[in-house]
């Protein structure tokens, strides 16, 4: 193992002096960097209050090498001085606060910890880069319009409530959603009507690919059935819902997402609240999201089968339960499978996410129950 992973089965050799360090060596565009400072030495640093600028010293690096020192009075944030790093232990300094006056172009930085010592100076260094145009994209047609959205909504509600803004968010995704949302539900609904004739297309033509393709498209069009119809609301709820991920994880410290924010919202005097009903919006609920997620996803895959279910049960013969298995497996892989998904996302997502999907299957359960009712 030791010639395979040779850093982690050789021998540790204790550390000593002082180590600084990137959490990251390349940084996004419109993140911010974060250092790691280790005092392996004998003594506490001390170091000097030096707000407004950083406790580390920048310079941005030319393309031929040359440095040019960076100063700044502006902060994004309010400036916390690091003013001890004890001996033995790590420090992290977060450059957010200087995120738009010292790093807003990008390229390549030197940072020094101002520590009077002899021997080397202790620097870093760490890169800046533009986002690719998926990124860009991104954000202008989901990230955007999603925090200003709830920035919007938030600036009428008391205490600037992050909760009840992605609640009423919610219901304005899902009414703009809800005809091709109905669409999708009817097309989900004949494509359980007709499995029983494609398990027995399955069966007779098993030995000929290309006769059972034609079968399966000429009973499609006869029953008009669009394969790809009922996929449409998870393919449009999925986006949004990495794009809320995204924007509460990046976008939560207003202070911090003036490149998203439209203009009306650049200079905002306010921040989310961020406390629902006594959750805390931007970290993981453990015990009370994730099974609620679970259940409510439960039910509303079982009410999405009910259908074929009905219609299996008043043929009542042994045939007809045969011909249903496959579709029967499938159905038990989503109907137990989704619900377990969902609430294991919801272990790592911010409760805000799963508040807003909460909201959101509760809106398709209705929904779902309008279709069911039609049927």
């Amino acid at each position: 193992m030791k010639f395979f992973f040779p850093e982690k089965f050789s021998p540790q050799h204790p550390q000593e002096g002082i180590i600084m360090q990137p959490v990251d060596a390349t940084v996004k565009g419109q993140h911010y960097a974060e250092l790691l400072v280790k005092n392996f030495s004998e003594e506490d640093i001390v170091l000097d209050d030096r707000c407004p600028m950083p406790p580390v010293d920048v310079w941005m690096v030319a393309s031929d090498g040359e440095r040019t020192p960076l100063t700044t009075e502006e902060t994004a944030l309010p400036c916390v001085p690091l003013l001890t790093i004890p001996k033995g232990e790590t420090a992290s300094i977060s450059l957010a606060p200087w995120k738009y006056s010292l790093f807003s172009t990008y390229g390549t930085y030197d940072v020094a910890l101002p520590v009077v010592r002899q021997g080397p100076p202790i620097e870093t260094r760490f890169t800046y880069y533009e986002v690719g145009t998926m990124t860009q994209l991104f954000r202008t047609f989901i990230s955007k319009p999603l925090l200003n959205g709830l920035v919007f909504i938030a600036s009428m509600t008391p205490g600037y409530n992050l909760g009840v803004a992605i609640i009423i968010l919610t219901l304005i995704v899902k009414l703009i959603l809800f005809i091709p949302t109905q669409h999708a539900m009817e097309g989900q609904r004949k494509m359980q009507t007709v499995q029983p004739k494609m398990d027995a297309l399955r069966a007779k033509y098993k030995d000929n690919p290309q006769r059972l393709q034609q079968e399966t498209m000429k009973i499609w069009k006869e029953h008009g059935v669009n394969p790809w119809q009922s996929c449409l609301p998870m393919l449009i709820q999925f986006p949004i819902l990495i794009g809320l991920f995204y924007t509460i994880r990046d976008g939560s410290v207003l202070a911090l997402s003036q490149h998203l924010l439209y203009s009306p919202y650049q200079h905002l005097t306010w921040s989310f609240g961020t406390q629902f009903l006594g959750l805390d919006l931007m970290q993981p609920n453990v015990f009370i999201m994730p099974p609620l997620l679970m259940v409510m996803q439960f039910f509303q895959m079982k009410l999405s089968f009910a259908i074929s279910k009905k219609k299996e049960e008043k043929k009542g013969n042994k045939k007809g339960k045969e011909a249903m298995s496959q579709q029967e497996i499938q159905q038990r892989v989503m109907l137990y499978g989704l619900p377990v998904m969902i609430g294991f996302f919801a272990l790592k997502f911010p409760a805000a996410v799963s508040l807003y999907w909460g909201v959101s299957t509760v809106f398709a359960i209705g929904q779902q129950l309008f279709v069911n009712r039609r049927s």
